[in-house]
Protein backbone atom coordinates (compact mmCIF):
# COMPACT_ATOMS: atom_id res chain seq x y z
CA UNK A 1 0.00 0.00 0.00
CA UNK A 2 1.29 3.49 -0.84
CA UNK A 3 3.03 5.03 2.19
CA UNK A 4 1.56 2.22 4.27
CA UNK A 5 -1.97 3.64 3.84
CA UNK A 6 -4.79 1.23 3.03
CA UNK A 7 -7.51 2.72 0.78
CA UNK A 8 -10.64 3.27 2.87
CA UNK A 9 -14.02 3.50 1.09
CA UNK A 10 -15.53 5.05 4.22
CA UNK A 11 -13.17 8.02 4.26
CA UNK A 12 -15.14 11.09 3.16
CA UNK A 13 -12.13 13.14 1.97
CA UNK A 14 -9.73 10.72 0.25
CA UNK A 15 -7.33 13.27 -1.27
CA UNK A 16 -4.96 14.80 1.32
CA UNK A 17 -5.37 18.56 1.52
CA UNK A 18 -8.56 18.69 -0.58
CA UNK A 19 -12.08 18.98 0.82
CA UNK A 20 -13.67 19.34 -2.61
CA UNK A 21 -13.35 15.67 -3.60
CA UNK A 22 -15.39 13.16 -1.61
CA UNK A 23 -16.02 9.46 -1.58
CA UNK A 24 -19.80 9.44 -1.97
CA UNK A 25 -20.85 6.31 -0.08
CA UNK A 26 -20.05 7.53 3.48
CA UNK A 27 -21.93 10.82 2.88
CA UNK A 28 -25.26 9.26 1.89
CA UNK A 29 -28.21 9.52 4.29
CA UNK A 30 -31.10 8.77 1.93
CA UNK A 31 -31.78 4.98 1.85
CA UNK A 32 -33.07 5.34 -1.72
CA UNK A 33 -29.58 6.33 -2.90
CA UNK A 34 -27.17 3.38 -3.09
CA UNK A 35 -23.52 4.01 -3.98
CA UNK A 36 -20.63 1.56 -4.23
CA UNK A 37 -17.18 1.75 -2.68
CA UNK A 38 -14.65 4.33 -3.92
CA UNK A 39 -17.04 6.22 -6.18
CA UNK A 40 -16.08 9.88 -5.86
CA UNK A 41 -17.70 13.24 -6.54
CA UNK A 42 -15.97 16.55 -7.23
CA UNK A 43 -17.97 18.38 -4.61
CA UNK A 44 -18.91 18.25 -0.96
CA UNK A 45 -22.67 17.53 -1.02
CA UNK A 46 -23.57 14.80 -3.45
CA UNK A 47 -27.17 14.41 -2.28
CA UNK A 48 -27.92 18.02 -3.24
CA UNK A 49 -27.23 16.97 -6.85
CA UNK A 50 -30.07 14.42 -6.76
CA UNK A 51 -33.25 16.38 -7.50
CA UNK A 52 -37.01 15.67 -7.47
CA UNK A 53 -36.46 12.51 -5.42
CA UNK A 54 -39.83 12.19 -3.68
CA UNK A 55 -40.63 9.27 -1.38
CA UNK A 56 -44.02 8.49 -2.91
CA UNK A 57 -42.40 7.55 -6.24
CA UNK A 58 -40.30 4.84 -4.63
CA UNK A 59 -37.52 5.19 -7.19
CA UNK A 60 -33.87 4.62 -6.38
CA UNK A 61 -30.56 5.99 -7.60
CA UNK A 62 -28.09 3.12 -7.77
CA UNK A 63 -24.43 3.80 -8.58
CA UNK A 64 -21.67 1.19 -8.73
CA UNK A 65 -18.09 1.15 -7.52
CA UNK A 66 -15.15 3.30 -8.65
CA UNK A 67 -17.28 5.82 -10.57
CA UNK A 68 -15.89 9.30 -11.21
CA UNK A 69 -18.52 12.02 -10.99
CA UNK A 70 -17.39 15.51 -11.96
CA UNK A 71 -18.52 18.83 -10.53
CA UNK A 72 -22.00 20.04 -11.46
CA UNK A 73 -23.39 16.62 -12.41
CA UNK A 74 -27.12 16.35 -11.70
CA UNK A 75 -29.33 13.29 -11.31
CA UNK A 76 -32.97 14.16 -12.04
CA UNK A 77 -35.37 11.63 -10.55
CA UNK A 78 -38.92 10.67 -11.50
CA UNK A 79 -40.54 13.42 -9.44
CA UNK A 80 -39.51 15.91 -12.12
CA UNK A 81 -41.89 14.36 -14.63
CA UNK A 82 -45.45 15.69 -15.02
CA UNK A 83 -48.48 13.83 -16.30
CA UNK A 84 -48.85 14.14 -20.05
CA UNK A 85 -51.94 11.94 -20.41
CA UNK A 86 -54.40 14.45 -18.89
CA UNK A 87 -55.86 17.78 -19.99
CA UNK A 88 -53.31 19.69 -17.88
CA UNK A 89 -49.74 18.90 -16.89
CA UNK A 90 -50.01 21.10 -13.76
CA UNK A 91 -49.26 19.14 -10.53
CA UNK A 92 -52.08 20.52 -8.33
CA UNK A 93 -51.47 17.72 -5.81
CA UNK A 94 -48.15 19.10 -4.56
CA UNK A 95 -49.46 22.59 -3.70
CA UNK A 96 -51.55 23.70 -0.75
CA UNK A 97 -55.24 24.41 -1.21
CA UNK A 98 -55.89 22.45 -4.41
CA UNK A 99 -58.25 19.50 -4.13
CA UNK A 100 -56.37 16.85 -6.02
CA UNK A 101 -54.97 13.64 -4.59
CA UNK A 102 -51.65 12.30 -5.72
CA UNK A 103 -52.41 10.32 -8.92
CA UNK A 104 -51.64 6.60 -8.82
CA UNK A 105 -48.18 5.82 -10.12
CA UNK A 106 -49.78 3.88 -12.98
CA UNK A 107 -50.95 7.24 -14.35
CA UNK A 108 -47.58 8.94 -13.89
CA UNK A 109 -44.64 8.86 -16.31
CA UNK A 110 -42.46 6.80 -13.96
CA UNK A 111 -39.38 5.44 -15.69
CA UNK A 112 -38.04 3.31 -12.84
CA UNK A 113 -34.73 3.40 -11.01
CA UNK A 114 -31.72 5.28 -12.32
CA UNK A 115 -28.78 2.89 -12.51
CA UNK A 116 -25.11 3.67 -13.11
CA UNK A 117 -22.66 0.78 -13.44
CA UNK A 118 -19.09 0.49 -12.20
CA UNK A 119 -16.05 2.50 -13.32
CA UNK A 120 -18.24 5.07 -15.09
CA UNK A 121 -16.84 8.55 -15.74
CA UNK A 122 -19.49 11.29 -15.82
CA UNK A 123 -18.20 14.61 -17.14
CA UNK A 124 -18.79 18.06 -15.67
CA UNK A 125 -22.34 19.44 -15.66
CA UNK A 126 -23.88 16.33 -17.22
CA UNK A 127 -27.54 15.68 -16.44
CA UNK A 128 -28.78 12.13 -15.93
CA UNK A 129 -32.52 11.80 -16.54
CA UNK A 130 -35.03 9.56 -14.70
CA UNK A 131 -34.71 5.87 -15.47
CA UNK A 132 -31.38 6.15 -17.27
CA UNK A 133 -29.26 3.00 -17.32
CA UNK A 134 -25.53 3.52 -17.80
CA UNK A 135 -23.37 0.45 -18.33
CA UNK A 136 -20.03 -0.43 -16.74
CA UNK A 137 -17.05 1.50 -18.04
CA UNK A 138 -19.06 4.09 -19.94
CA UNK A 139 -17.94 7.70 -20.35
CA UNK A 140 -20.44 10.58 -20.35
CA UNK A 141 -19.26 13.80 -22.00
CA UNK A 142 -19.47 17.11 -20.16
CA UNK A 143 -22.78 19.01 -20.42
CA UNK A 144 -24.49 15.91 -21.81
CA UNK A 145 -28.13 15.06 -21.12
CA UNK A 146 -28.51 11.31 -20.72
CA UNK A 147 -31.70 9.30 -20.88
CA UNK A 148 -32.43 5.71 -21.82
CA UNK A 149 -29.63 3.15 -22.04
CA UNK A 150 -25.89 3.74 -22.42
CA UNK A 151 -24.08 0.55 -23.39
CA UNK A 152 -21.06 -0.65 -21.37
CA UNK A 153 -17.69 0.77 -22.41
CA UNK A 154 -19.20 3.32 -24.76
CA UNK A 155 -18.63 7.08 -24.96
CA UNK A 156 -21.69 9.31 -25.33
CA UNK A 157 -22.04 13.08 -25.51
CA UNK A 158 -24.49 15.82 -26.43
CA UNK A 159 -28.11 16.80 -25.75
CA UNK A 160 -29.60 14.30 -26.09
CA UNK A 161 -26.50 12.18 -25.52
CA UNK A 162 -25.58 10.02 -28.51
CA UNK A 163 -22.90 7.44 -29.12
CA UNK A 164 -19.53 8.94 -30.03
CA UNK A 165 -17.67 5.65 -30.20
CA UNK A 166 -17.06 2.41 -28.36
CA UNK A 167 -14.04 2.33 -26.10
CA UNK A 168 -13.09 -1.26 -26.96
CA UNK A 169 -13.93 -3.88 -29.55
CA UNK A 170 -16.69 -6.35 -28.69
CA UNK A 171 -14.29 -9.08 -27.59
CA UNK A 172 -12.42 -6.90 -25.11
CA UNK A 173 -15.68 -5.40 -23.82
CA UNK A 174 -17.01 -8.90 -23.10
CA UNK A 175 -13.78 -9.82 -21.31
CA UNK A 176 -13.90 -6.67 -19.18
CA UNK A 177 -17.51 -7.33 -18.19
CA UNK A 178 -16.60 -10.88 -17.21
CA UNK A 179 -13.46 -9.78 -15.34
CA UNK A 180 -15.27 -7.29 -13.05
CA UNK A 181 -12.04 -5.93 -11.56
CA UNK A 182 -14.02 -3.60 -9.26
CA UNK A 183 -15.33 -6.58 -7.26
CA UNK A 184 -11.85 -7.77 -6.27
CA UNK A 185 -10.37 -6.97 -2.87
CA UNK A 186 -8.24 -3.88 -2.28
CA UNK A 187 -4.92 -5.70 -2.21
CA UNK A 188 -5.62 -7.44 -5.51
CA UNK A 189 -6.79 -4.22 -7.19
CA UNK A 190 -3.60 -2.50 -6.06
CA UNK A 191 -1.60 -5.27 -7.72
CA UNK A 192 -3.69 -4.92 -10.88
CA UNK A 193 -3.05 -1.18 -11.31
CA UNK A 194 -0.33 -1.67 -13.99
CA UNK A 195 -2.81 -3.74 -16.01
CA UNK A 196 -5.65 -1.29 -15.37
CA UNK A 197 -3.40 1.56 -16.53
CA UNK A 198 -2.03 0.04 -19.73
CA UNK A 199 -2.88 1.51 -23.12
CA UNK A 200 -1.73 -1.68 -24.85
CA UNK A 201 -5.22 -3.08 -25.37
CA UNK A 202 -3.93 -6.08 -27.31
CA UNK A 203 -1.77 -7.08 -24.36
CA UNK A 204 -4.68 -6.46 -21.99
CA UNK A 205 -6.94 -8.69 -24.07
CA UNK A 206 -4.44 -11.56 -24.12
CA UNK A 207 -3.81 -11.33 -20.38
CA UNK A 208 -7.54 -11.36 -19.64
CA UNK A 209 -8.04 -14.37 -21.90
CA UNK A 210 -5.41 -16.27 -19.95
CA UNK A 211 -6.72 -15.19 -16.55
CA UNK A 212 -10.38 -15.87 -17.28
CA UNK A 213 -9.72 -19.28 -18.84
CA UNK A 214 -7.52 -20.44 -15.95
Amino acid sequence: MKNGIIPDPNRIFPVPGFDTVTYVKPTIKNPSIVVGDFTYFSGADFESRVTHHYDFYGDKLIIGKFCQIAAGVKFVMNGANHRMNAASTFPFYIFEGWEQDVPPLSQMPVKGDTVVGNDVWIGENATILPGASIGDGAIIGMNSVVGGTVEPYSIVAGNPAKLVRKRFDDELTALMLKWKWWDKDIEEINALIPLLSTDDLGKLKEMLKRELSA
